[in-house]
């Protein structure tokens, strides 16, 4: 066999449904949807949303609860460790946080909009 059989004949993970996992868990893995140009563009071009994410949320924990809160259908996620920038206080050098990001590519024809709850 070579190794483009082997690929196909394993079983790939099924994900997680979002009614199998605790739905309190899944409250909690989407912290705040990230605003920038960068996302916006990102957005636009590639149908991606782009989500600050619990530093212990899983790939399918993050399908899971963008499907269950925004009721879209989620074609992949990507993940991003983001390095808390070093700062200096006078001669003190501290460091913020580090934290997660996510990538969340939507299906063809899905759209999450963050300002359809804005008062004009």
């Amino acid at each position: 066999m070579n190794a483009d059989a082997i690929k196909k004949d394993a079983a790939k993970p099924a994900g997680i449904k979002p009614g199998s996992v605790n739905q309190e868990r899944l409250m909690q893995v989407l912290l705040a949807p990230v605003v920038s140009e960068k996302s916006t563009f990102v957005a636009d071009k590639n149908e991606q949303v782009i989500f600050r994410v619990a530093q212990d949320a899983t790939k399918p924990e993050i399908k899971a609860a963008v499907e269950l809160l925004f009721k879209v259908q989620v074609k992949s996620v990507q993940v991003a460790n983001v390095k808390g920038k070093e700062k200096r206080f006078g001669r003190f050098i501290g460091r913020r946080r580090h934290w997660k990001k996510a990538y969340v590519c939507l299906k063809p024809g899905q759209e999450i909009n963050f300002g359809a709850g804005e008062a004009k």
